[in-house]
């Protein structure tokens, strides 16, 4: 197995300490996935660039966590759906929800179970969803606009979780609490 460095602000490649010196100041810690993304500082860019503009989009706020999760789910991203089920956890996102999320469950919500289910589709489907699952996510009241947000949420978390399977991301303390494991 090849291993990864897991940078900080004081010892990453020069392109890449502005960068994590930014998520120190907006996280409190440099997360150990930002660490191993800064052996590339054009990879760590082009993630930090895309997670801007995921939380900058049309999507609602409970939506956007419900993208993140189910990506990261159906990607068995272990590192992610711990990060990302708690950042949702203390976004108020109900614990139930959570928890279905996490599970690959149906949500009682049906805006937001077709975007647990369009983003499902665009995962497993690599990009050819149905039309007729586009045609149910804007019956459920979403746009098509927000089908292209959650185009570049799937983009963004294939970057991350194809880097932490790579690079077998050790897992922040921060995320303990929501520690989770891929279904074999």
């Amino acid at each position: 197995m090849a291993e990864f460095t897991v940078y900080d602000e004081t010892d990453a490649p020069g392109d890449a300490r502005p960068q994590l010196e930014a998520a120190k100041k907006r996280m409190g810690f440099v997360t150990t996935l930002n660490g191993v993304m800064a052996e590339s500082p054009e990879l760590l860019a082009g993630y930090n660039a895309l997670s801007e503009q995921f939380n900058k989009s049309s999507l609602p706020g409970h939506a956007k966590h419900a993208v993140l999760i189910t990506a990261s789910v159906l990607n068995g991203c272990e590192y992610c759906v711990a990060a990302h089920s708690t950042v949702a956890l203390r976004a108020r996102v109900p614990a139930e929800v959570v928890e279905a999320l996490r599970a690959g469950r149906p949500l009682d919500d049906p805006a937001l179970e077709a975007v647990r289910r369009l983003t499902g589709a665009m995962v497993t489907q690599r990009g050819w969803v149905d039309d007729a699952e586009v045609e149910a996510f804007l019956a459920a009241g979403h746009t098509r606009r927000h089908v292209l947000d959650v185009v570049l949420g799937v983009g963004m978390k294939t970057l991350s979780n194809y880097t932490n399977h790579i690079a077998h991301t050790p897992l922040d303390p921060a995320w303990k609490e929501q520690e989770w494991t891929a279904p074999s």
